[in-house]
C-alpha cells in the first residue's frame, strides 16, 4: 500500500508541478495475493483533476517472470491535494482526458468524487447529488 501512495502521488505531483498530499483512498482489496518472489508493478494515472484536487488511479500488476505468468492484483483510486509552501491547497491544471479509456475514466471521477463527498459528511445528498437516484431516502 506504501508503494501504491509513493507512485500515485508521484502522478500527482507530475501533472500538478506542485507538492501534494494524499487526501483520501478508496477501498484497498487485493483481490489477487502478491507470491513471494513475484516482481510488482505499478502504474498510476491521473483520471480528472478538479480545482485543487487530482484523482488517481492505481494499478498493481504480479509478475512472475520464470512462468512468464503476470496478474492484476489490485486497482484503487486515491485522491490528492496539491499544496503551496505554506501547506495551502494550490490550483492545478485541468487534465484533457484524449482517448475513449481516459474519457470514461474521467466521467466516471465525478460520481466517486460525489460518493467521497458524501460518505465523507462534507456533501449532503439533497445537494443535487448525481447519487440520489442510488439511494433511498428513509
Amino acid at each position: 500500500m506504501r508503494w501504491m501512495d509513493i507512485a500515485s502521488a508521484i502522478a500527482a505531483q507530475k501533472h500538478s508541478n506542485c507538492n501534494v498530499v494524499t487526501a483520501s483512498v478508496d477501498n484497498i482489496s487485493f483481490s489477487r495475493p502478491v507470491p513471494l518472489g513475484n516482481v510488482v508493478t505499478l502504474k498510476a494515472q491521473v483520471t480528472r483533476a478538479f480545482h485543487t484536487s487530482m484523482e488517481i488511479k492505481i494499478t498493481v500488476w504480479a509478475e512472475d517472470i520464470p512462468k512468464g505468468k503476470r496478474i492484476l492484483a489490485n486497482t484503487a483510486f486515491f485522491t490528492f491535494v496539491a499544496i503551496d509552501d505554506e501547506g495551502k491547497p494550490q490550483n492545478v491544471p485541468a487534465l484533457v482526458p484524449q482517448t475513449e479509456e481516459e474519457k470514461l475514466l474521467f466521467e466516471e471521477a465525478a460520481r466517486r468524487r460525489e460518493l467521497r463527498l458524501l460518505l465523507s459528511k462534507r456533501k449532503d445528498l439533497d445537494d443535487n447529488s448525481d447519487l440520489q437516484k442510488y439511494f433511498k431516502k428513509s
